[in-house]
């Protein structure tokens, strides 16, 4: 099960991780998980270039391995790069310390500053060992989730996740994966549409 729109309650029990940007300007800022991927990617470096957009990609290590061209492009296009661990590790179900050195072997590749737990799913020791290891780490979670990796969600309930939650200073997650395909290339150029007519711009994360 998973909500569209982060509830405040669970901010406020994790006030040291980053759900959205206060205070808000007219601005949505567009992130997208596990990539670099072919086809998917490149797909999304199209759609946002034709609508002048600037994004945050968090990266599994492993498949910047795989596809570095596709990771320069990304870069080369002017959008920001976050760490996603170098295997996708769900944090819950990891041990503390693989989970670090899985971090810091993404990290050899990525260099950045931005890191966000895939699934979500992070412990507080997890947290303090990565922020021990960089601390000038910022933890990116996200404020509207379009749950495009849902294989069960149509396309349209994935727009209207999106366009009918996202507001000012929002963090929305799309993910440029095989498995959320389908879902997001249908919804993300509408939703860009959609906001575009309705004056927001979109910069990525820093």
């Amino acid at each position: 099960m998973y909500l569209v729109k982060t509830p405040w309650l669970l901010k406020k029990l994790y006030p040291n991780l980053i759900w959205d940007i206060r205070p808000a300007t007219r601005c949505i800022y567009l992130t997208f998980d596990d990539g670099p991927i072919p086809i998917v990617t490149p797909f999304v470096l199209n759609i946002l270039k034709r609508f002048n957009a600037k994004a945050t990609f968090f990266c599994i290590g492993d498949n910047v391995y795989k596809h570095p061209d596709i990771f320069e492009q990304v870069k080369a296009d002017g959008h920001t790069i976050g760490n996603h661990t170098f295997n996708h590790l769900k944090g819950w179900d990891t041990d503390s310390i693989r989970y670090l050195e899985n971090f810091l072997e993404a990290d050899k590749l990525l260099d950045t500053s931005l890191f966000r737990p895939p699934f979500g799913r992070i412990k507080r020791e997890q947290v303090k060992l990565l922020k021990n290891a960089r601390p000038d780490l910022q933890i990116i979670m996200w404020n509207i989730l379009s749950a495009d990796f849902d294989i069960n969600l149509s396309p349209e309930k994935c727009l209207s996740n999106v366009i009918n939650n996202t507001g000012a200073g929002d963090i929305v997650l799309f993910h440029d994966s095989l498995k959320a395909f389908d879902r997001m290339q249908y919804a993300l150029p509408k939703a860009l549409e959609h906001w575009s007519k309705r004056g927001y711009e979109f910069k990525s994360l820093c």
